[in-house]
């Protein structure tokens, strides 16, 4: 039970909900930037722990069981606190609900094969969406950085001297269009790779509903 990869495992699964708690207990954009690094570390450990696990000989079933909860938790909770700062904004809140959605009805028809849910294996494509739904998350918290950077600096500023100085009429002393610039590339990279995520979820859950078919039929 105690070996690396299961406490990697553990770690990641510990920290799922700590994403959410930082925004508790720290101002923004202090809450994203803790949010950002804890969530990046923690993804980063669903790549260790099974590289690890192979390469000792660790696997185990402890370790196949949380694996897959610990991503999900991770990118779940991820998801409402993003689609909360964000409100009813479409462009997060279709992706997320796809997202969402697929991952309840998996874990849904894993519950309910029991001992032949082992058809319905991590497929190749399914680790792919995995990662692109854990790097457009990691990218959407960047927005958040740079969002409120950008209000810090330029807090006291009237709205015709911000748009001024990021039409680049005016001087740029403490870099407003730097943070600006992020913010937009941040943004509508997030928003099209959770877009592809939500893609490649809905094909992967497909892919599972009809594995589950022939043990539906009756």
């Amino acid at each position: 039970m105690w070996t690396i990869p299961n406490i990697l495992t553990y770690i990641r699964l510990a920290a799922a909900p700590m994403v959410a708690v930082m925004f508790l207990y720290f101002t923004r954009p202090y809450a994203d930037w803790a949010a950002l690094v804890l969530f990046v570390l923690a993804a980063l450990t669903d790549f260790v722990d099974g590289y690890l696990a192979r390469k000792w000989k660790q696997e185990s079933k402890l370790g196949a069981m949380l694996d897959p909860i610990a991503d999900k938790a991770m990118v779940v909770i991820a998801l409402c606190v993003i689609t909360g700062f964000n409100g009813m904004n479409p462009y997060i809140l279709l992706p997320a609900t796809f997202i969402l959605f697929r991952e309840v009805f998996v874990s849904g028809l894993r519950e309910f094969l029991g001992d032949t849910a082992g058809t319905l294996k991590v497929t190749q494509l399914a680790k792919w969406k995995t990662t692109v739904q854990m790097v457009a998350i990691a990218v959407l918290f960047g927005v958040g950085v740079f969002e409120h950077n950008l209000g810090m600096l330029s807090f006291g500023m009237d709205e015709a001297t911000i748009n001024s100085i990021l039409d680049g009429a005016a001087d740029d002393p403490v870099g407003l269009r730097l943070q600006f610039l992020g913010m937009q590339i941040t943004w509508y990279v997030g928003i099209a790779l959770l877009w592809i995520a939500a893609v490649l979820t809905v094909i992967t859950g497909w892919d599972y509903f009809k594995k589950s078919l022939p043990y539906l039929k009756d």
